[in-house]
């Protein structure tokens, strides 16, 4: 369980990003948190994280091993996906050869193309955003943190994606997700919030099915 207790975000004198926001969420929960562009997502998710520090509140129990995935991965290192992988996974403390099986099973489900030889710099936005998800998932994280996990994914990788939250979810981790558009939400979710000028608040359709 992670718990956000007032927080608030403000960068220098400008508007706060975000404002007194509450939110608790248990092992086993998705969340999503829906709303358009400048809303204050993507930060929520950082602090979240703990990339970003609250300007204001504090975070409880925020566990050790985090997945993040970020709206924008760079994807300029001359490494291949399969060698920035491994280096990832022996990084959260995997042997080299659990590392390498951990990325090929990864890479495997997930259909990176061109290959896992490639240089992450050379793909596409949407194999690059692959790269992204596998380096989250090299050890099982007790919080995957997912910032608009299907901007530039090939709909091939979809449904894997969506299979993927469920199968972390299930496993008692809690996954935290955002969407700037709710209609294209495919997971089945434990709570929805809606960010709007920086507040957070319960949506009243708590769960989305399938699409």
């Amino acid at each position: 369980m992670v718990t956000l207790v007032g927080i608030g975000k403000q960068y220098g004198r400008g508007y706060p990003v975000l404002t007194d926001v509450d939110l608790t969420v248990h092992a086993g929960e998705t969340v999503a948190v829906v709303g358009g562009n400048g809303s204050g997502k993507s930060t929520l998710l950082r602090i979240l994280a703990g990339i970003t520090l609250p300007t204001r509140g504090k975070l409880k129990d925020l566990p050790h091993s985090i997945g993040y995935v970020p709206e924008r991965f760079s994807a300029t290192t001359r490494m291949s996906a399969y060698a920035y992988l491994c280096h990832m996974g022996r990084i959260r403390g995997l042997s080299t050869s659990q590392a390498a099986r951990r990325t090929e099973d990864l890479l495997e489900r997930l259909r990176l193309e061109p290959g896992p030889d490639f240089a992450i710099r050379d793909l596409s936005k949407g194999n690059a955003q692959k790269v992204a998800l596998a380096q989250s998932l090299m050890e099982r994280p007790e919080l995957l943190i997912l910032d608009e996990p299907w901007s530039g994914l090939d709909s091939s990788a979809h449904g894997t994606l969506s299979a993927i939250i469920a199968e972390t979810a299930a496993a008692g981790s809690s996954v935290v997700f955002t969407d700037h558009r709710e209609s294209i939400a495919r997971v089945e979710t434990s709570q929805r919030y809606e960010i709007d000028g920086g507040r957070v608040r319960k949506s009243l359709q708590r769960r989305q099915g399938h699409r």
